[in-house]
């Protein structure tokens, strides 16, 4: 059997995977492809490479599933919460977003929309729930027989969180949250205050907020302590414009974006995330306790907050936690592909996802046609590896390019911009010359996984750099441009036999220095989805103050 999974919502970040006989072979999402970050569009581009991939053609393709519900839900989810009262008749733009995607679906969504771009299939078309999606990609990737299943994000159709229990390839629901008691809405609306775009910059709060200190109450819009917590919704959504009357005096005012951030605004930032990090834990316990078990699977955007995630880990409340690494809506592809596994009370592939290098690769044909294509002076390397580790023990700032592109936010070795962690300059010099962000934003290191018991205080394997933990206080000093200032670290272990070139170049940099770990960040400029091409590498290589490019087996310098 062959399933083309997709996440097409018109909201953001469309997706598509292909699976057979139950074994992922290939995901992307639409913005590497399109360059359209989060790209909300039909995920034309994602499906075509998956078919190039599996080389396979449309008419091959079994079953089409789609991550949400049937068109209308949202729809009729929002009318209800007019009718009762919960809602005021003001919030009628996000009545207004349903009707849209409602609209957009019935002129030429789903089976019409694939049929115009890839002919006639005798494909069955599913709508999969979306929190059954994301359920079904945190648990069936982790390789656990047992475990209690959370999902966290703004909103399915109807859904804020909900909590499931997975058994023996089974999925179980227990209790859902309805929207708009939400916490990805609680962090997103305090997104938009602290000046930044919500749903998609709040990697942005969870970097400022180490730097704020206790003293800003937020309990009138978020009740942690609840069973479950509790989102005071009329507050949070003011008067349903997308202003913040009526909130309390003490916040002040909205910051203007790009403008200065000041102690208030670190203040805040401390506040939202320490509130969620309350509301998670609270979650999980219950999730823990209505599956009678210790093992927990986490999806869904708000699972993505891994200083959160490491929180929960260090909490001794569970024995082996597996987040999936595109916990976002692009990550519901994932999960719907296997829907169908699960028809006439069949079981789920229960297979533990090592690693997220799913996407496209180039050889070094297409590689050199592309630098000769640009007339690029290069050089071919015998070890790219050797010489990577070689020019960032001298302080250069270096482009990777290897193998297949990650899938999901992370760039784990294959796209990724690498510098020196020992330098404590290198957070500052990597933000303003390169990536062009806020100088709060904090980098992740790349570690080899034994190694990081020497570096870091909970050694928990972290492939997917989803997770943080405390950076040992004698190794703070050793790699400063990886410790955030709280002694935090996002790491990412890397596995010899998972990423072996990635693995050498650690290896060889420890060689040379002593200190077996790079800085590693996504390899794109800001606002910019990570590259997918070779010629995206060279274009952002030329645009940034990068020193130096190794895209397979060649050396691009300034």
């Amino acid at each position: 059997m062959i399933t083309l999974g997709l996440n097409y919502s018109q909201m953001h970040d469309s997706s598509a995977c292909i699976v057979r006989d139950g074994e992922l072979l290939f995901a992307v999402a639409e913005e590497r492809i399109s360059r359209l970050k989060h790209d909300a569009r039909f995920p034309q581009l994602a499906i075509q490479a998956c078919l190039d991939f599996a080389k396979v053609a449309p008419s091959q393709i079994d079953e089409v599933c789609f991550g949400w519900q049937t068109p209308g839900a949202s729809l009729r989810h929002d009318l209800k919460l007019f009718a009762t009262g919960r809602w005021p008749v003001s919030y009628f733009s996000v009545l207004n977003s349903s009707r849209q995607f409602l609209s957009m679906w019935h002129q030429g969504g789903g089976a019409r929309r694939f049929a115009r771009h890839f002919g006639p299939s005798k494909a069955q078309f599913r709508f999969v729930d979306h929190h059954f999606a994301h359920a079904i990609s945190a648990y069936s990737y982790a390789g656990l027989d047992d475990a209690a299943i959370v999902v966290m994000d703004g909103r399915g159709a109807w859904e804020a969180t909900s909590i499931w229990r997975g058994s023996k390839g089974r999925i179980e629901h227990l209790q859902t949250i309805n929207w708009p008691d939400s916490l990805g809405l609680f962090y997103a609306r305090f997104t938009e205050f602290l000046g930044f775009t919500p749903n998609a910059d709040e990697w942005k709060v969870m970097g400022l907020a180490p730097y704020g200190e206790p003293g800003v109450n937020l309990r009138a819009f978020l009740e942690p302590e609840a069973s479950p917590y509790k989102v005071h919704t009329d507050l949070l959504m003011g008067d349903g414009s997308g202003s913040f009357l009526g909130w309390p005096a003490a916040l002040g005012t909205p910051r203007v974006p790009e403008t200065d951030i000041d102690d208030r605004h670190k203040n805040i930032a401390f506040a939202v995330q320490d509130l969620c990090e309350a509301a998670m834990i609270g979650v999980v316990r219950l999730a823990l306790g209505k599956a009678c078990s210790r093992n927990l699977c986490l999806a869904g955007g708000v699972a993505l907050n891994s200083k959160a995630n490491g929180k929960i880990l260090a909490s001794g409340v569970i024995d082996k936690l597996f987040v999936q690494p595109a916990a976002s809506d692009d990550g519901v592809a994932l999960g719907a592909a296997l829907a169908p596994y699960l028809d006439g009370g069949q079981r789920l592939p229960i297979k533990p996802m090592r690693h997220a290098y799913l996407g496209p690769s180039f050889d070094d044909n297409a590689i050199e046609a592309a630098l000769k294509t640009y007339k690029i002076r290069f050089t071919r390397l015998s070890d790219p590896a050797a010489t990577a580790a070689e020019l960032l023990s001298q302080g250069r700032i270096l482009g990777w390019f290897q193998g297949r592109m990650e899938f999901g936010p992370r760039a784990l070795g294959n796209r990724s911009i690498l510098a020196d962690p020992r330098d404590p300059e290198m957070n500052t010099k990597v933000n303003n010359a390169v990536k062009f962000r806020e100088w709060w934003r904090p980098f992740a290191p790349s570690l080899k996984k034994e190694a990081a018991p020497e570096f870091l205080e909970s050694a928990y394997d972290s492939p997917f750099m989803i997770l943080t933990a405390q950076v040992r206080p004698e190794k703070r000093s050793v790699i400063p441009s990886v410790t955030h200032v709280d002694g935090s670290a996002r790491p990412q272990t890397v596995e010899q036999e998972i990423n072996p070139l990635y693995w050498r170049l650690i290896d060889e940099f420890g060689k040379r220095t002593g200190v077996p770990v790079i800085m590693n960040t996504s390899f794109n400029l800001r606002g910019e989805a990570i590259v997918h091409t070779p010629t995206d590498a060279i274009r952002t290589f030329f645009s940034s103050g990068m020193d130096a490019l190794v895209l397979g087996s060649f050396l691009v310098e300034k």
